[in-house]
This record gives C-alpha cells, structure tokens and sequence, in this order.
C-alpha cells in the first residue's frame, strides 16, 4: 500500500534532523580537536612574543650559538686565556678568525682558527682608523658560508660575535637569546658606556667589542649583502658601524639588552660591577684597560675567581641585592659573586642603584662630554671614611639546597678609627638560592635579611624572594 505524502514528509523531516545532527557534532568535534588557525587570539599567533627562555625541549641555549671570534696572529697568543675562561668545548661551536696563520696546534680546550680571506679590494678611508675594521666586519658573512647547510634548520640559531678580549658568560648569554623568537629577524646587543662614543658612532649601534647576537635568518641576509655595503660605508671607523649600517638598511634596529658591556671605562670597575643592571650579566670587554676585578691578583687570576662564582650560579652574579639591619643602623649592598658594600647609616635603594664613581673615562680630553655616560653616577668619596667598608669574595660553594658565598674586609687601614658600627666586622656570609633564568621575564629586585650572629665580627646575610608588598627600605 502506498504511502501517503504526509508520512513520507514527516520521514523526510526526522531524517533531515538526524543528519543535521550529526553535521554539527563532527564540526564541533573537528573544532575542539583541530582548532582554526584563524580561531585563535591574535596574542596567541603571533611569534613577536618573546619566547620564555627554559620554555620547553626547544628553548635556545648555547648549543644553538655560534660564534664567530675577531682576533690576530699578534693578539691571538696573549689573549686566548681570556677565552679559555668561558669557552665549553662540548657545547659551543664557532671560529677564531685570524689575520694570518698561527702555530702551535689545535687546543681543545679553545675554538678552532680560521684566517680570514682577503678584504684589500674593500675601501677604508676613516683617517687614522684601521682598516682590519673591514675584515673582521666580513667575519659575520664568512661565519654563515663555513656552516650554512651544515646543520639542521634551528640547529643554529644565533651568530654571535665579539673580540679576543670579549669575556662572554654563556649561560646568561643564552638565557637573554631565549627571550627572543630566533626564526624573526634580531640584532641584539649594547652600548658605550661613554656618552661620547654613543654620540661619535651611533645609540642604536650593538657595540662590538661587549658583543653582539644577530638572529640566524638575519644573518643568511646580511651575509648576501655585506659586501655591497662595505662599499658605501668605507669612510666608518670600525667593523661594528659597517654592520649596523648594513642592518639598518635592511630595515632593522637594534634590540637593546644591558648585560652587554663595552666597557669603555678605565681605572676601577668596582662602582660599575657592583650596581648592576636588573639583567643578566652576558659580556665584559677591554680588561686589558682597567685594574684586576679583585685586589691581589692579577687579571687573568681575579677573572678565574669571579667564574668561580659563576659556573655555580650563572644567573646570579653580580646580580645586586640590598637589605638593612635597622638595630644597628647599616645599609648592606651585595653584588652576588663579587663583593658586598657595608654603609653606616641609612642608604636609599635608589642612590644605591646609582654608579660610584670609581672609574675614569676612556678618553679624556678638554670635551666636556667625554666625562659623561649614559648611566646614573654619584660621587665615591675622596674621605676613606665616608666609603662604604667593601667586603670581596673569598669563596663560594653549593649545599645540599642552598649556595654559600663567603667575602673577606679588603682592610687598607685608612679608616680604622672612623667606623664605630663595622670596627670589627671582618667577614660577611650570604646563603641564596640558585637563580632561574625565568625570572628575567619579568625581573623582580629580591631581597634579604641580616641574621642573627654570635659576634660582632660575621654577618649572615639570607637573600629570597620579596612579598608581594615588601618595600626595600630601612623599616622603623
């Protein structure tokens, strides 16, 4: 018997709902388990977002570096102890490039040497410069043609170069990288200390002996064009200019970061080490121009001492934490891994911050400039007893959860009598934690506290992590 056309219509409709049913549950499930690209939020997206550094198996660390070292068949003899300091031959991978050949081997502990092609048919016309300048600014095209294909995509991702005499610290040097998505187009690095030179060369200029880190994408561009550019800019001083010209006419600034020091000072660079940028310490340059980072000992053994601070906790050297003992009215200043400052009296967190003038300028001259840098300074006093007692570091070693660092009295007996509160004080301990790298994300000052003692001559520092609404301040 036939049906009639109201039940054939009332099937249609239970059928069409069935399957309108069943569509929507596999959209929503392509959806929950495949979700749109174009779905997502634009924050989400976008790679212009630093990337944490210790985010994961691919966050960037000093296996992704390569290094590219400007040096000279005359320096490269005296100054390779300076790199035996930082160099990790498991892990790192670059090239010293050389004016002309060396003897001597291969050393395993040093990065392998290369000398350098032939830059004469290049124009220098900088009076008085050198024109070496060119060569080593050809060191970033010749670094990406010895490797380029070599390695798997993301295998290398940063070059980075610097002189003989760059002491780099690795780990924090990677740990800044991270921050950054390597496959976008960065030129990373620092400034001059000195106001005359930012104004002579350029602000926007990565000054190339604190080193700099270019981005591997940018630099397979730059290596394609640097050459065309040392044409255009021959009348420049140094190999640094000729590459940030050529970046900049490819479009791209610098990306400033302070752990990257030039170190266009001379003298003492105890007001400079011993106020800290809130940022990890990457690069110190020009050692040979300032006195040993430590009393009583020569350069290259003071710059030992200090890795020894380093390699336990890289994060946290020269990093600068301030508490105050109000019973006995002291102001303690601690650059972790280097020394702490004791002041009588109450010092304010922002003077503290402020650089003591210990150092001189790299050039002086009649300019009134030359005496001018581009950080806050404040006077160290020419009174021996109007200085804080400075305490530098005699040890550090790791626990089972904590890190212990011992500093001694550097005693000069020039104002033994004038110091009532610190007469007899003649050692400090600090415990700390080790330092994450995470925390340069979004960094936070810690803080500290005196512990009680049983003499007068120790004082037990405990360095943490601030409250949330802690102040670093001398409490009533």
């Amino acid at each position: 018997m036939p049906s009639s056309p109201l039940s054939m219509r009332s099937l249609s409709s239970s059928l069409f709902r069935s399957l309108l049913f069943l569509f929507m549950t596999i959209f929503l499930l392509y959806i929950l388990l495949f979700p749109n690209p174009l779905l997502r939020s634009p924050v989400a997206s976008t790679s212009a977002v630093p990337t944490p550094a210790g985010s994961g198996p691919g966050a960037t660390s000093v296996r992704h570096l390569l290094f590219g070292i400007a040096s000279s068949a005359r320096s490269w003899p005296r100054r390779r102890d300076y790199l035996r300091l930082w160099w990790r031959p498991a892990l790192m991978r670059g090239f010293v490039f050389l004016d002309s050949s060396v003897g001597g081997g291969v050393a395993d502990d040093l990065p392998p040497t290369r000398v350098s092609a032939d830059a004469s048919r290049f124009p220098y016309s900088f009076k008085g410069g050198l024109r070496s300048a060119v060569r080593v600014a050809r060191i970033a095209k010749e670094l990406v043609e010895a490797v380029d294909g070599r390695f798997a995509p993301g295998d290398v991702r940063w070059i980075v170069l610097g002189d003989d005499d760059t002491v780099f610290f690795p780990e924090n040097l990677a740990g800044t990288l991270a921050k950054y998505d390597w496959e976008r187009w960065y030129y990373v690095g620092g400034r001059s200390e000195g106001l005359q030179q930012n104004m002579a060369h350029s602000f926007g200029m990565a000054f190339g002996g604190g080193g700099l880190a270019i981005s591997y994408p940018l630099a397979r561009v730059l290596a394609k064009v640097l050459d065309s550019c040392l044409v255009r800019y021959a009348h420049l001083y140094g190999s640094d200019a000729r590459i940030f010209a050529c970046i900049t006419e490819l479009g791209v600034g610098l990306t400033y970061e302070p752990g990257f020091h030039q170190v266009d000072l001379r003298g003492d660079l105890l007001g400079m080490l011993s106020a800290h940028p809130l940022a990890p310490l990457v690069s110190l340059h020009h050692l040979d121009n300032v006195e040993p980072l430590f009393p009583s000992m020569n350069r290259t053994m003071a710059l030992k001492h200090l890795f020894e601070a380093v390699n336990v906790d890289p994060a946290r050297i020269l990093q600068q934490t301030v508490c105050y003992d109000s019973l006995k009215m002291l102001t303690i200043s601690v650059s972790w891994g280097y020394t702490v400052q004791v002041f009588e009296g109450n010092q304010l967190l922002p003077d503290l911050l402020s650089l003591q003038q210990t150092f001189t300028p790299w050039r002086r001259n009649r300019n009134i400039v030359s005496g001018l840098y581009i950080f806050n300074t404040r006077e160290f006093p020419r009174d021996p007893c109007e200085r804080p007692v400075i305490f530098f570091l005699e040890s550090v070693s790791f626990g089972s959860d904590r890190i212990n660092s011992n500093y001694s009295r550097h005693v000069t007996n020039d104002c033994l009598q004038g110091r009532r509160l610190t007469k007899n004080l003649q050692q400090i301990r600090v415990s700390s934690q080790k330092l994450n790298h995470e925390i340069w994300q979004a960094p936070r000052r810690q803080c500290c506290d005196v512990l009680p003692s049983f003499t007068d001559m120790v004082l037990k520092i405990d360095i943490r992590k601030c409250k949330d609404d802690e102040l670093i301040a001398m409490q009533p």
